[in-house]
């Protein structure tokens, strides 16, 4: 079962964080996705949250990202924590305006 929320900031994305940990994921099962790869990354560290990475996408994805446009990448990362295809394409559009999407997943 996946949980996402989207939100327009980081004071925003933190407070979703801790929404998910309130309701018993750990910060080891959450992910933080933004269009802005080195964003992403700053905020993944600042919020010591999970990196999508070999782990959850298998070692075939992981290398398949250094090839990939960003939007490819970002709609295979999500599919890769049991989103659909259709969510994927959908959370990556709010990732086009600017959002960050926050993904908490058990399944990972």
């Amino acid at each position: 079962m996946n949980n996402v929320k989207v939100v327009q900031n980081s004071v925003q994305t933190k407070e979703a964080i801790d929404e998910f940990l309130r309701e018993g994921f750990t910060k080891g099962e959450i992910y933080l996705l933004a269009h802005n790869k080195k964003f992403s990354e700053d905020l993944t560290d600042k919020t010591d949250t999970s990196d999508i990475g070999m782990g959850e996408q298998g070692i075939f994805h992981s290398v398949a990202n250094v090839f990939r446009s960003r939007g490819d990448e970002l709609r295979s990362k999500m599919e890769s924590l049991g989103l659909s295809n259709v969510d994927a394409e959908r959370y990556e559009e709010e990732l086009d305006e600017g959002r960050i999407v926050v993904i908490a997943t058990k399944s990972a």
